[in-house]
């Protein structure tokens, strides 16, 4: 039985990040060819909880090399007036790459701490562009 995804999901590009809630989705077409991710992620804190997704960043983020990632940049603001408190630019060298990190049970352990520290999350599928 194959399974249906949601109309705006089936318009997306091949090896797409789609983040709904908390669970952060690989979309992946079929046979597609290894090409590397690079993602931009904003993260909103719930209210009185900016330490704790910091706290949970620097946890989750050292995993990321392991599954062949980089951050390449991660960026914090004040998180008032309705912006990101971090903004964070990975890049991974496929989706199988990126599922691994997404999956890693050390991470999924920490779902519960997630949750009641971050409040939004935003992956923009990006290509980085050099200045000049």
């Amino acid at each position: 039985m194959r399974t249906q995804l949601p109309a705006a999901h089936r318009r997306l590009p091949r090896d797409r990040a789609v983040c709904s809630r908390a669970i952060i989705h690989v979309l992946r077409a079929p046979r597609a060819l290894a090409v590397s991710v690079t993602l931009c992620v904003l993260l909103w804190a719930r209210p009185g909880a900016k330490n704790a997704v910091i706290a949970y960043e620097d946890q989750v983020l050292d995993f990321v090399p392991e599954h062949g990632g980089r951050v390449l940049q991660r960026a914090r603001s004040d998180g008032c007036g309705g912006q990101p408190l971090e903004i964070q630019l990975f890049e991974f060298p496929s989706a199988e790459a990126l599922d691994g990190y997404l999956t890693d049970e050390r991470r999924t352990s920490l779902a519960d701490q997630r949750d009641q520290a971050i409040g939004r999350t935003e992956i923009i599928n990006v290509e980085l562009i050099q200045p000049g």
